[in-house]
């Protein structure tokens, strides 16, 4: 139900006692008192000490005040039926099926502001009533759109003195439909992989970098291959870098975007201190302190259990 005729039915609610005044179920009693202040961690003597109570001038223990709405309270039992539409029909019965019908069907409290007018003691018997004092218009909310329902409890004592007051506000909305769950992340692209390059790749994988080293001449050079370029030696070995080095040259990629990559997307030409250099990406730095000669430490990225990467980040002053 929404639109003229509801908004109608919904504004004739204001103003009427929605629940009519109830006697809680039990008295005010000593033994409420002490379960509440111990399981608000309520040190105060006056909720559990008679004579620590009477020194400050009252007749006896006192109730903390907090505890009003506690007394009046109608149990799980209670709740259920009225959670089931089983309950007895009252205002308040009413007012939720209505909001219902519109897909208000969830509920949060906001609010609640106490003003209290004396304090209880034990032998009080307390009642509560409730009215419907506004219903705002449709809000939109981070839960989904609702309205904010504000009502106002009087609590009064066996006399009919009023010992509190408490304006109590809750939304009442749609919920909001689940999100849908994004993809599963697609995997980096895998490297080829062949008999000059594999042992560099498993390196990664224990977190060492190495580079191959020409064992006839000792010329370094990367990526692998078969053949020294400068001595054409088919001998070689590797050493370990330590993983310093400067920015020789870089670009930044934005188009075009694989799913598996974070944009924008820093690719570097890195000149290791051994004296090679390889191409990696900038990771863990801001793109204004990316910039040729810049110095770089080397950060691994475990992408999943068969592949991690060697990446480098901007060693600044502030992460020296």
């Amino acid at each position: 139900m929404t639109g003229p005729d509801f908004e109608a039915a919904l504004a004739a609610f204001v103003g009427r006692v929605l629940s009519p005044r109830t006697p809680a179920q039990d008295p005010v009693n000593g033994p409420m008192i002490r379960h509440w202040a111990e399981a608000m961690g309520d040190e105060n003597p006056v909720f559990t000490d008679d004579a620590a109570a009477r020194r400050t001038g009252r007749p006896g223990v006192v109730a903390p005040a907090t505890m009003v709405q506690a007394w009046t309270m109608r149990g799980y039992a209670a709740h259920q039926r009225r959670a089931a539409g089983t309950g007895p029909q009252t205002e308040e019965s009413r007012l939720l099926a209505l909001l219902a019908s519109a897909g208000y069907t969830a509920v949060v409290a906001t609010d609640s502001e106490f003003a209290f007018t004396r304090e209880l003691v034990p032998g009080d018997h307390i009642e509560v009533e409730e009215f419907l004092e506004s219903v705002s218009p449709e809000k939109r909310t981070a839960l989904g759109p609702g309205r904010f329902v504000q009502t106002v409890r009087t609590y009064t004592d066996a006399s009919g003195a009023v010992v509190a007051t408490q304006r109590w506000r809750t939304l009442r909305f749609r919920p909001a439909a689940p999100a849908e769950p994004e993809p599963p992340r697609p995997p980096r692209p895998r490297p080829a992989l062949n008999p000059d390059n594999r042992f560099w790749f498993e390196a990664a994988r224990e977190h060492r970098l190495l580079v191959q080293r020409c064992t006839a001449c000792g010329t370094l050079r990367h990526p692998p291959g078969p053949c020294c370029p400068h001595c054409r030696s088919f001998a070689w070995d590797t050493v370990q870098a330590t993983g310093r080095g400067t920015v020789y040259s870089f670009t930044v990629a934005h188009h075009p975007r694989h799913p598996a990559f974070d944009y924008p997307l820093v690719i570097a030409v890195i000149a290791l201190e051994e004296g090679t250099r390889l191409i990696a990406n900038i990771v863990g730095s801001a793109l204004e302190d990316v910039r040729v000669d810049a110095p770089v430490a080397l950060e691994w990225v475990e992408l999943d259990s068969e592949l991690t990467l060697p990446a480098f980040r901007i060693v600044t002053e502030e992460t020296h």
